[in-house]
């Protein structure tokens, strides 16, 4: 492979302009054409290339902000109380990342939301409170501080916090950009509230609470997975026991993704999820590779360098690395662990034959930072 990417050379577009070339053209404009050369360096890049820019949402900055919509809209009014996060460059498509969407949203006891669907994957990650569930498709899941909850494509959803409850504070991501950009997405709302078709916690109880075990009786042909909370009492401690017996990632320590338990695959069609443990005082390596990412700080602090600009987090920041940015991860701490949440495009880039990767070779790994 010809590792000289100067557009100067045979295979690349070099057609020089002259007044007969831009009289061409205007000619093609009239009939809605164009010139394959005039564009073709700019659509076919050297190497893959992100409109996103690398950001950091500080949480200690936005709570205050998230609570006060609690006062000033009701969940009937806003459909998704929600305030989302908005890359610089991906305003036009309310995107955090590439062609992910996230935000925060809010809800207090006694609140609910109105049953819905759309043909976009949604998924949730705690970040405070008591007494929060979420009905699925008439199952109904209550949910802890920490815990991954996911309302997968065209399933009628609805959230709620019990009336006893604390007011409950989730991250929400979703793929509603991709989607639209697909033009295949939709919407609908559910006449009332959902029938319960099983007992409570009936899902994770099911697939997720059995020691690995599958009932023999269950029979399930959706493409996504049947377990719908992956909860955090059982995932930090199998990151734990994960690291005393698994040699580190250098680049991501101990990196575990959220599967759907019959397949072993990704938990949805066009997201997937993971959790990752970086142990006390770890300095992970540079590596960069397509597809995109948002991440939450679940446990502990420390910081990423993204693009050579260090990026410094705490527990419920959120920041996002765009596809093919070279990133590194780091715990600061030298007496606690840090774990950070992330979900991503991986199921799409990979079913697409679009994944590939590169390690970042200079100064032992690691990126110069940017003052």
């Amino acid at each position: 492979m010809n590792e000289n990417h100067s557009d100067n050379q045979i295979g690349r577009a070099r057609v020089q302009d002259s007044p007969e070339l831009q009289a061409y053209y205007k000619e093609l404009e009239t009939l809605g054409a164009g010139a394959l050369w005039t564009v073709a360096n700019d659509i076919e890049p050297w190497e893959p290339r992100s409109s996103s820019v690398p950001m950091l949402w500080q949480y200690d900055k936005l709570r205050d902000l998230v609570l006060q919509s609690s006062e000033l809209v009701t969940p009937e009014q806003a459909g998704r109380r929600v305030v989302y996060l908005v890359n610089d460059k991906r305003k036009d498509v309310s995107a955090a990342v590439g062609w992910l969407y996230t935000g925060i949203q809010v809800t207090r006891p006694g609140e609910s939301t109105s049953a819905h669907k759309h043909k976009a994957s949604a998924l949730r990650f705690i970040m405070e409170g008591e007494g929060g569930y979420t009905v699925v498709d008439g199952n109904k899941i209550t949910f802890e501080v920490n815990d991954f909850v996911i309302t997968p494509n065209s399933t009628w959803h609805e959230h709620g916090v019990a009336e006893n409850g604390k007011t409950c504070i989730w991250q929400d991501g979703l793929d509603i950009p991709l989607v639209n950009a697909l033009e295949a997405n939709d919407y609908a709302v559910f006449d009332g509230k959902q029938p319960l078709e099983n007992p409570i916690n009936y899902s994770p109880i099911t697939y997720g609470g059995s020691a690995g075990l599958l009932p023999s009786d269950q029979k399930w042909n959706k493409p996504y997975s049947p377990l719908f909370k992956y909860a955090w009492k059982s995932v930090y401690p199998a990151l734990v026991e994960t690291s005393k017996i698994k040699e580190f990632s250098p680049f991501d320590g101990i990196l575990m993704h959220y599967s759907n338990p019959l397949t072993g695959g990704h938990v949805m069609q066009t997201m997937g999820a993971s959790m990752q443990l970086l142990p006390i005082g770890f300095k992970g390596k540079a590596h960069k590779h397509t597809g995109s990412f948002v991440y939450q700080c679940a446990k502990g602090s420390g910081y990423s360098i993204i693009n050579g600009v260090r990026f410094n987090w705490k527990e419920r920041d959120i920041f996002c690395v765009p596809s093919w940015a070279w990133h590194e991860h780091h715990n600061n701490s030298e007496t606690e662990d840090a774990c950070l949440f992330s979900f991503n495009d991986l199921p799409v880039i990979e079913k697409l034959g679009l994944f590939q990767d590169k390690i970042y070779t200079e100064n032992n790994g690691h990126q110069i930072v940017k003052l």
